[in-house]
């Protein structure tokens, strides 16, 4: 390829004790981590920063950060979109460094914490403060996406390749079970915040700080436990971040059904990212649902989608992950065609819809990364999920800008969130047309008896 990538030459040898240990200390990085997509990306901070926004638009309905003219009610749709875009820039860069030097628990330590501290600060966000607003969401999910390209890149390293189905999906259940918790203590805190002596307002600011200071709490237990793998560089120097993305996906053109993959993961993935941030505005916008019911909705969500993880990765053992994953890619693009019908004012038919994205949710990408683990080709893992965390975090820009497109030029969330569909349909087209078990073969790894 002509550029340095770190290699792993001496991991180390462990037991089956110690391996668990490692495998159980991942897991809490998602537990850490999944409390703010749940409770601020997905619950609190789209309905409250859109109602910041309104607050300070003029009498059009427009704010205007460095002059441009942005509806309000896109305002946050665009603060996900810029968020993403950023990561693009980072996320190769904390690649390469974490590669060049085998030392992933630093950079790991430095992303939560940003992240965490974005979060917890959120806490400030009141009155007309649109724009602290949308700075904190940058930073907190720009910090989220990078923390992510390390954490997943520790799964080829602490799980077998039998093991990864089943390590890959209880991280997911992991995280959804946090979710689930921290998100039944602030609907106790929403609800009842006059019984705390707070404003509702005050409430939410709470929620939103809350999740930052649990972040940050539950990042000492990954970081205690994981271990950094002793590496050396490969001669011809390291390349810089995006030219190191650039290599990698130039390297990838070697395995072009690998490639293939990626692009089908990258749509209807992006599909998916814009469903967990932005339903609950469309929730409160479209539907005129209060934050009480979004919050069980999505309590609702992340129960669901504990069970729907475990439950997926059993369904893979006997049809394969492909085919699983295709039905739950059917199963989205029926539910949420199914929720540009549903009645504005009808807390009931927005549970069933919550209900139907809980089941399909973890188990879609939960299997998602163990199917890409066996295109990876032995000893490119790192330089190959950094390409694989780019398309789940850093390409998952078009949604949101989709979304908030459709509604600036139709003023209509239903007609926003029905564009979604198209993700759905075009990721299914696109993955079935992959043939996995050659793919597999030309990655030269063997091929699972159930893939």
């Amino acid at each position: 390829m002509g550029t340095e990538i770190a290699r792993e030459t001496a991991p180390g040898a462990s037991t089956p004790a110690e391996r668990k240990r490692e495998q159980r200390g991942w897991y809490f990085y998602d537990w850490a981590c999944s409390v703010y997509s749940t409770s601020v990306l997905t619950v609190f901070l789209g309905p409250y920063l859109t109602s910041v926004a309104k607050a300070a638009a003029d009498a059009d309905g427009f704010v205007h950060p460095l002059g441009i003219p942005v509806s309000a009610g896109s305002f946050f749709a665009y603060s996900v979109s810029l968020s993403v875009i950023l990561s693009i820039f980072v996320m190769p860069l904390a690649g390469a460094a974490a590669d060049r030097t085998g030392r992933k628990k630093p950079l790991l330590a430095l992303c939560a914490y940003i992240g965490a501290a974005a979060t917890a600060g959120m806490f400030f966000l009141d009155g007309d403060r649109y724009l602290l607003g949308g700075l904190l969401l940058v930073v907190a999910n720009s910090s989220l996406a990078v923390s992510m390209v390390l954490y997943n890149s520790y799964l080829p390293q602490i799980a077998p390749p039998e093991e990864r189905d089943a390590v890959s999906s209880r991280g997911w259940a992991f995280g959804y079970a946090s979710g689930a918790l921290v998100l039944l203590a602030n609907l106790v805190l929403y609800t009842a915040h006059d019984t705390f002596g707070v404003s509702e307002s005050t409430a939410v600011r709470i929620c939103l700080a809350s999740a930052g200071v649990w972040w940050g709490a539950f990042t000492v237990v990954p970081l205690r436990r994981l271990r950094d793998r002793r590496t050396e560089p490969t001669p011809g120097g390291t390349a810089s971040g995006p030219r190191q993305l650039l290599a990698t996906v130039k390297d990838m053109r070697r395995h072009p059904l690998t490639l293939s993959f990626l692009l089908a993961y990258l749509v209807y993935n992006d599909g998916v990212q814009t469903v967990i941030s932005q339903a609950s505005v469309y929730g409160s916008e479209e539907l005129g649902l209060d934050q009480s019911t979004l919050i069980v909705a999505v309590l609702l969500v992340q129960l669901l989608a504990v069970a729907g993880a475990l439950a997926m990765g059993r369904l893979a053992r006997t049809y394969g992950a492909k085919r699983t994953i295709l039905g739950s890619l059917v199963a989205w693009t029926v539910t949420i065609g199914a929720g540009y019908f549903l009645p504005a004012g009808a807390p009931a038919w927005f549970f069933v819809l919550a209900a139907g994205i809980g089941l399909v949710l973890g188990g879609t990408q939960a299997l998602s990364r163990s199917l890409f683990s066996h295109l990876v080709p032995a000893g490119k893992e790192a330089e190959y999920f950094s390409a694989y965390e780019m398309s789940d975090r850093g390409m998952s820009w078009v949604g949101p800008l989709v979304f908030g497109l459709t509604y600036q030029l139709t003023g209509s969330y239903r007609d926003a969130i029905g564009s979604l569909v198209a993700f759905f349909v075009i990721g299914f087209v696109l993955l079935a047309r992959v043939p996995v078990h050659r793919a597999i073969r030309d990655a030269g790894n063997s091929v699972p008896a159930r893939i």
